[in-house]
């Protein structure tokens, strides 16, 4: 849903429609996202509109992008190793 909505703004029901899910079953899924910041939701009549709203996301990312040149090191310490003993005559 995140990535649909990273395109624009959508409905609940279009939110659903590919993922064969009720408008029960969406409109949960939609309120535990708005529940997180993740997106915000519109009422227009009887229509509720979604957009996505990338603040959280950019947070997060930013934490990832810290741990992950953490673990690039040491993922590339391992490889060295292990490359090592490949090479040590058995």
């Amino acid at each position: 849903m995140l990535r649909r909505l990273a395109t624009g703004e959508q409905s609940i029901g279009e939110l659903a429609a590919p993922f064969q899910m009720s408008f029960a079953g969406a409109s949960k899924h939609v309120r535990a996202l708005e529940h997180a910041g993740l997106i915000r939701r519109e009422v227009r009549g009887r229509t509720h509109v979604c957009r996505l709203d990338p603040a959280p996301l950019a947070a997060a990312d930013e934490w990832l992008r810290f741990y992950e040149r953490f673990w690039a090191e040491r993922l590339d310490a391992l490889e060295r190793v292990l490359k090592q003993q490949d090479e040590e005559p058995k």
